[in-house]
């Protein structure tokens, strides 16, 4: 009977060993996913940053191409007004208040 209890404690053992020899297999395993996640993580990031930086550049252009047309037409539309104000004036026309 004294040999059942040293049995049962090496029983005991060898299988604790086991499940933490499966434990250490799960953990190899789970770093590996979470390395491989990591690294596609990063790759989307990189593609949203170039995207993102690729609408920056649109919208600078298009800011531009907005602030030159402004611009230019601002330089026709104080003509206009100037023209108006000459015809009010020749007519003898009130102006009309500004809201």
């Amino acid at each position: 009977m004294a040999d059942e209890p040293e049995n049962l404690v090496l029983q005991l053992l060898r299988e604790m060993r086991g499940e933490m020899a499966d434990m250490r297999s799960e953990m190899h395993s789970l770093r590996a996913d979470v390395a491989s996640d990591l690294h596609m993580l990063d790759a989307k990031i990189g593609a949203v940053r170039k995207d993102l930086s690729d609408q920056i550049v649109g919208l600078r252009r298009a800011v531009v191409d907005y602030h030159s047309s402004v611009v230019g037409h601002g330089v026709i539309i104080s003509e206009l007004e100037a023209r108006l104000r000459r015809v009010e004036l020749h007519l003898d026309l009130p102006p009309l208040d500004k809201h």
